[in-house]
């Protein structure tokens, strides 16, 4: 098996990223960061991350740490975009405004429904010391 690795660890980084911002740009940062940490509290509410929730402070923070190693819930990147966009750089168009709600709506029941007890991955158990 092929192990995945996101190719932007960052989520500070790749938020920017997809919002066209360079990542040495730094204006936009303070922002960006109070709008991803809104949208990662409601990904705890959704059962993603720790449960008492994960917020980031800087560009150290990486996805991997939200996500806790796993490796089935590829829609939250996209779910954190979207909520980011809507409040940080929302489209004009009231079209585009509503189908990016919808989309959002679609991630979350997804991500919700993906915790139901048949789906829940739990973490491999630590090595029993040897004695």
């Amino acid at each position: 098996m092929v192990e995945r690795k996101i190719a932007m660890p960052s989520i500070l980084t790749s938020i920017k990223k997809m919002h066209g911002i360079d990542e040495m740009d730094e204006s936009f940062d303070m922002e960006l960061i109070m709008h991803i940490n809104g949208a990662l509290m409601i990904m705890t509410q959704l059962g993603v991350g720790p449960k008492e929730g994960f917020s980031i402070t800087s560009k150290d923070e990486e996805w991997g740490q939200l996500l806790e190693g796993r490796k089935d819930l590829d829609l939250v990147f996209s779910d954190v975009h979207l909520r980011t966009k809507l409040v940080f750089d929302p489209p004009q168009n009231s079209f585009l405004v509503a189908s990016i709600k919808e989309q959002i709506k679609e991630y979350d029941w997804r991500i919700e429904a993906w915790h139901t007890p048949q789906h829940e991955i739990q973490p491999e158990p630590e090595p029993e010391p040897e004695v």
